[in-house]
């Protein structure tokens, strides 16, 4: 009886640790091949955001303009050229992604000539995404907590925290539902995931306080925001940028 109960207390314990893992949190590795091949959807940041790369070495790994213009179909180098040897590199992603979310997406075609770098000053000031109470923190030993998340309504209002373009708005990157990111420099994006409704599309131009999105919820069930920065395509503690409250 005593090892029927044991097993019982194991068993639970697993299902209870499974439940509580967080989708993005799922392990998807470079392998040596490191190669990508650009599907309907997807733009160069979010493939960046996928890997946890700089989209600025990704662009110059495949010797891609400075108008960051991407084909479906064209297969880009995850890998820097000579470091094709690197075993993996571990970063946040599920499985593999829906052909039905990106089937009905395009991913940015122009034949526009390069557009002019974008001098994008680095935010001196940072607003909060949305109100409501910290959820979850940022730990950079859990890849669950590559920010936070913060409790609210289902539809409650997602601001833009900073001035700077839509570089990314579908829900293609699996784990992330509704996902937007924002450019705001060279240095810095911003991600809001698990929203219920995106109100503003790739190459929109935001102010800071710009309501980009209404809040979704988790798979949990419960209504939160997930939120994201990343600083030269690895994730920071957001806590630091935002204002105390």
């Amino acid at each position: 009886m005593k090892r029927i109960i044991h097993y019982i207390c194991i068993v639970s314990t697993a299902l209870l640790l499974v439940s509580c893992i967080n989708p993005v949190a799922v392990n998807y590795k470079i392998t040596s091949k490191g190669s990508y091949q650009v599907k309907n959807g997807d733009t160069l940041y979010s493939i960046a955001w996928r890997y946890g790369l700089d989209y600025k070495e990704l662009a110059s790994w495949n010797n891609i303009d400075e108008s960051f213009t991407i084909h479906p179909g064209q297969r880009l180098s995850l890998l820097e050229s000579g470091n094709t040897t690197q075993q993996s590199s571990t970063v946040a992603q599920t499985s593999k992604e829906s052909s039905s979310q990106t089937s009905a997406k395009t991913a940015n075609v122009s034949t526009d000539k390069p557009k002019a770098v974008e001098s994008l000053k680095n935010p001196g000031r940072w607003l909060w995404p949305t109100q409501g109470k910290v959820l979850s923190t940022y730990s950079a030993k859990q890849l669950d907590r590559r920010g936070i998340d913060i409790a609210g309504t289902l539809g409650q209002g997602v601001q833009a925290v900073a001035n700077g373009k839509v570089v990314y708005s579908g829900n293609g990157l699996s784990g992330y539902g509704n996902l937007i990111i924002i450019k705001h420099s060279n240095t810095y994006l911003s991600a809001y995931a698990y929203n219920q409704e995106r109100l503003v599309k790739e190459g929109m131009t935001v102010t800071a306080g710009k309501e980009i999105a209404k809040m979704g919820k988790h798979k949990t069930g419960v209504a939160r925001l997930h939120f994201q920065i990343r600083k030269n395509g690895k994730p920071i503690d957001p806590l630091k940028f935002l204002p105390k409250r």
